[in-house]
């Protein structure tokens, strides 16, 4: 399926250089934008809900023969006959790829949009860099950084994206193990099995990945009549449509097709699929992924809208 080309114009592969330039000159208010964002969604990071190491009280449960005696809370048990235990909440830090889709196509933004695809995209990455960073948890972008264990760590990785070389193509996933999550946003226009050719290897291998797919509104309505000039912006090629009403209800078939084709997909692995519209707030597809995030002994949400 050909992309829309309205608001940006087309961008060849050898022009990876200038479009490598011109977001690293984003990055860095975008990057306060993130934290914007998190600060208006996150009141507080609480630890895994997990009995485990850590600083943090979680709960006190009833005393279990063969436990070590200074486990026992003293003072909890003196208020009636049962013995107690004060448990910790599980605090090892944990692994997290962040990964934002760098190709042409990502430049789009329609009237409609309050930002581009790739704005919006860069924005969702930094903001759960951020918000992963401040609970401690390791961050890394596959094919750029190692994992990161650190207070400033979307700083950290917002300097990298704007140091890195050109991207061309998608980065090999096959490095990452069971047991880490991934974070991949994108406008996942290419066809579903090449999508899903590509993230086989998460699966394989244990993997528990998010998709969140970044939408122009325009690309999902298609609210283009009469005679339109359409332009692929990963390889050029222009399509002129004569009445371009005539060719809406089959676009939109198709584009639905897509999405729920590969959301269907990532349900049955038990990955998350969302769709965060670029004339929509990033804070709703933050919300949703940390609570796909915390699902089945992941984190625990400290998250109020």
């Amino acid at each position: 399926m050909a992309r829309i080309g309205e608001a940006a114009a087309p961008v060849a592969a050898r022009d990876a250089l200038v479009r490598a330039r011109q977001r690293a000159a984003l990055v860095p208010d975008l990057l306060v934008e993130a934290r914007r964002v998190v600060n208006t969604v996150i009141s507080g990071w609480h630890g895994r809900r997990r009995r485990g190491i850590g600083e943090n009280f979680w709960q006190f449960r009833p005393y279990v023969e063969g436990e070590a005696l200074a486990r026992i809370d003293w003072r909890r048990s003196a208020r009636d006959d049962h013995t107690y235990v004060r448990d910790l909440e599980w605090e090892a830090a944990h692994t997290v790829w962040l990964w934002a889709d760098p190709s042409p196509s990502m430049l789009y933004k329609s009237t409609t949009a309050t930002v581009s695809k790739e704005s919006r995209a860069l924005v969702l990455v930094l903001a759960l860099a951020e918000l992963l960073s401040r609970s401690g948890e390791r961050i890394a972008w596959p094919a750029l950084t190692d994992p990161i264990a650190s207070r400033n760590g979307a700083e950290r990785l917002a300097t990298q994206i704007a140091h890195a070389p050109p991207a061309v193509g998608r980065p090999d996933l096959s490095a990452i193990r069971r047991f880490s999550d991934i974070v991949l946003v994108g406008d996942f226009l290419d066809p579903v099995d090449e999508t899903i050719e590509w993230l086989d290897v998460l699966a394989r291998h244990g993997v528990r990945a998010h998709l969140i797919e970044v939408a122009d509104p325009a690309e999902e309505s298609f609210p283009y009549a009469g005679r339109t000039e359409f332009t692929d912006p990963e390889t050029g090629e222009k399509l002129t449509a004569g009445r371009a009403e005539q060719l809406a209800d089959d676009y939109r078939r198709l584009y639905a097709a897509r999405r729920e084709e590969l959301g269907a997909w990532c349900r049955r692995l038990g990955w998350s699929f969302t769709t965060n519209h670029t004339d929509r707030l990033a804070s709703e597809a933050l919300v949703r992924v940390h609570m796909a995030m915390t699902a089945e002994g992941g984190y625990a949400a400290g998250v109020r809208v």
